[in-house]
């Protein structure tokens, strides 16, 4: 995208922000989403291991990102006890 191209979509009122579901959550739920923006889909103990985050930190993140919708979750089908994660915004 040139400058011109983000000048005039951050310009345009209608155009809608990607990040506007996870910019007033809490600092851990931002670093989990810009975790999952970069390794796409993670288990919560990889998310973890990732972000440097203690595990009960990142449940309470993956709760509220779930809660907003901006992050999807399924079971694994390698392991049904995990699950797997992905940002959907």
């Amino acid at each position: 995208m040139s400058t011109t191209e983000a000048i005039e979509r951050d310009a345009d009122p209608s155009s809608e922000d990607r990040w506007a579901a996870v910019r007033d959550m809490p600092p851990s739920a931002k670093l989990v989403a810009k975790v999952l923006d970069y390794e796409d889909t993670l288990t919560q103990s990889q998310i973890a291991e990732e972000s440097l985050l203690p595990p009960r930190t990142v449940r309470y993140a993956l709760s509220r990102l779930e809660e907003e919708g901006a992050v999807d979750s399924r079971f694994s089908f390698s392991d049904a006890r995990k699950r797997l994660y992905t940002l959907n915004v």
